[in-house]
């Protein structure tokens, strides 16, 4: 499974406090209502990494559905890309988030995306068509030619929004996090703002859920971005890190927020 995923140290659970009400629901035109960031000189693609560190504590979680072009013979033979329990959870807690989908994870399980996507809680990014590498090396991805690289975005966004997913912002993730100024500029005409993070859970292919939500809980600071997986084959333990993960921030005064609540600042 090609993703970047890390983490580790360790956190005691605690009683969960009531879950706060839900956070208002976005305007079904979500995505041309969604803040985005500047372009740099020539167009270049902007990058987001964390928002403004203000007296208010927020905090937005984000997951990775990630899958491949070329696992669609592992998902056939059983290997489960999604995590629908993950979901589930998230909306019991009332936590708003921002899944970043590929279109390859959007077409393998439509139904999902779209309950996603049709949630208020919940807004989809872009993560590319084929989670292939838009630069080298990136953990061992396959790279996408840089003139595929603007493809990739729209074949993703237009897989997403065939599902009938809704809430669905101007929002790109590399796979793996990797770019560079070459891709920058070549991602430049497709308006899009690259959200990277400053928090990484260390949830890819962990086996230790405290491990997991000790490293979000030492890592976050008023305005963090956090990166987190909802692939269950490749991030077994990331709902159960989440568990510890909520009621603790939320008991040391944290909001959680969508990516383009933290970008609106």
């Amino acid at each position: 499974m090609g993703a970047v995923l890390v983490g580790c140290g360790r956190a005691e659970p605690r009683p969960a406090p009531a879950p706060p009400a839900a956070s208002p629901a976005p305007p079904a035109s979500a995505e041309r209502q969604a803040p985005v960031m500047a372009p740099g000189p020539g167009g270049v693609t902007p990058v987001f990494e964390r928002g403004p560190q203000h007296a208010a504590k927020v905090v937005a979680l984000t997951f990775d559905a990630d899958m491949t072009a070329d696992e669609g013979p592992r998902a056939a033979a059983g290997e489960r890309f999604d995590n629908p329990e993950l979901i589930a959870l998230l909306r019991r807690l009332k936590v708003p988030a921002t899944v970043f989908m590929t279109g390859r994870w959007a077409e393998e399980y439509p139904a999902e995306a779209r309950s996603i996507g049709t949630d208020p809680l919940f807004e989809i990014g872009n993560h590319s068509y084929s989670h292939y590498a838009f630069t080298s090396p990136c953990y061992g991805l396959p790279t996408v030619d840089e003139g595929a690289m603007r493809d990739e975005v729209r074949r993703a966004f237009a897989a997403i929004r065939r599902t009938g997913a809704r809430n669905v912002v101007p929002y790109f993730r590399f796979p793996g996090g990797c770019y560079d100024d070459a891709t920058l500029r070549a991602l430049g005409p497709e308006k899009v703002t690259a959200v990277q993070w400053d928090v990484v859970s260390g949830d890819a292919f962990a086996t230790d859920a405290d491990a997991v939500a000790a490293q979000v809980l030492d890592g976050v600071r008023s305005g963090s971005l956090v990166v987190m997986h909802c692939t269950r084959s490749a991030a077994p333990v990331t709902a159960e890190a989440v568990r510890q993960v909520v009621p603790e921030l939320r008991k040391r005064g944290y909001r959680f927020v969508r990516v383009s609540e933290l970008m609106a600042g």
